[in-house]
């Protein structure tokens, strides 16, 4: 297994597709999509708009929204997950998404994804000059959480997050 992290692309368009339909309708965290998501080709063609403007540091971004990297999970030419990397944290980020969301579709979990996407989102960080990075995940999802303290995240607080429809969420800080 090879994993890196790709910007959105049509080339890998079947692959994409055949990922986020396997989320069904819940949300897919780091894919930059809205539940329920339809994979079809439009939707591709805004996401790859609004990711490459969103990365765009040059052009300001929407104000309740901030820089952000979004890359797919590759395998090969597989889609096995998403990564968002928010060069920032505004209000929202701060409480309930942290720096880097990402997820794993349900076929490629348990495969040490997670750990190596996570790895690498750390190395974008580093990258823009971040010394620390903030990561969230549900209080209840094991395998996040031992990703995020794999990867050296020192957990901060559980914050009740009801209030944004999110429940209970595990927040971390992982130095770089």
């Amino acid at each position: 297994m090879t994993v890196q992290l790709v910007r959105p692309t049509t080339d890998l368009f079947d692959s994409w597709a055949s990922a986020v339909a396997e989320f069904g309708d819940g949300h897919v965290d780091g894919s930059g999509l809205t539940a329920p998501v339809t994979p079809d080709r439009a939707t591709l063609d805004e996401l790859i708009e609004s990711a490459t403007r969103l990365a765009d540091t040059t052009i300001a971004p929407p104000e309740d929204r901030v820089h952000n990297d979004l890359y797919w999970v590759v395998d090969g030419d597989e889609v096995v997950g998403f990564l968002s990397f928010r060069h920032a944290l505004n209000a929202w980020l701060a409480e309930a998404g942290g720096h880097i969301g990402y997820s794993v579709r349900a076929s490629r979990r348990r495969e040490g994804i997670a750990s190596a996407a996570l790895r690498l989102g750390l190395e974008r960080a580093r990258e823009i000059g971040l010394d620390r990075v903030m990561v969230t995940c549900d209080i209840d999802n094991a395998g996040s959480y031992r990703t995020i303290e794999g990867a050296g995240g020192v957990l901060q607080d559980v914050s009740d997050q009801s209030e944004r429809g999110m429940g209970l969420l595990r927040r971390y800080w992982i130095a770089l």
